[in-house]
C-alpha cells in the first residue's frame, strides 16, 4: 500500500515551518551564552563522526520526552529559555525535530541546513565523542 505522505513531504513541511540556519548563521550563534545546539544523532554516530563541542546531546527518540516538562524525562536543559538550534547528520532529522518542538510550544528553535556534516566540512569546530567507561 503506498504511503499517504513519505518522508519527503515531512521533511520539506517541516523544512517550510522551521527556521533555517546555513553553516555560516549556526557558527554566529555558536558558543553564545543564549544559544544551545543540540545533536540528535545516534550515540554511534556521535562516536564515529565527532561532535559540536558544547552541543547537548538528545537522540531523536527521546525529544518529545526530554522536552515536555510534565514528562518524568524532561532534561533541565529545555526549561532553559534559550534559542535551541538542532543538527543531525544531513538536516532532514534535525528540520522534523524543531517543527516538533515548536509545535509542543519550545521556542525559538531553529535547526542547521546541511546538518553536521555541513559544519564539518566547512571546518567548524568538531570535537571527538568523549566515550564513557
Amino acid at each position: 500500500m503506498p504511503m499517504k505522505k513519505g518522508y519527503k513531504a515531512l521533511v520539506d513541511e517541516a523544512m517550510a515551518q522551521v527556521k533555517t540556519y546555513t553553516v555560516e548563521e549556526a557558527r554566529a550563534r555558536f558558543a553564545q551564552p543564549n544559544v544551545q545546539f543540540v545533536d540528535v544523532r545516534d550515540v554511534r554516530e556521535l562516536e564515529r563522526e565527532g561532535v559540536i563541542p558544547g552541543a547537548f546531546s538528545a537522540p531523536r527518540g527521546m525529544i518529545e520526552f526530554w522536552v515536555d516538562p510534565d514528562s518524568p524525562y524532561f532534561k533541565p536543559v529545555f526549561g532553559e529559555g534559550k534559542e535551541y538550534v538542532f543538527f543531525c547528520a544531513a538536516g532532514w532529522r534535525s528540520a522534523l525535530t524543531a517543527k516538533t518542538v515548536q509545535d509542543m510550544g519550545l521556542a525559538p528553535v531553529a535547526h542547521i541546513e546541511g546538518g553536521f556534516g555541513a559544519w564539518k566540512a566547512a571546518g567548524a569546530p568538531v570535537a571527538e565523542k568523549v566515550k564513557k567507561s
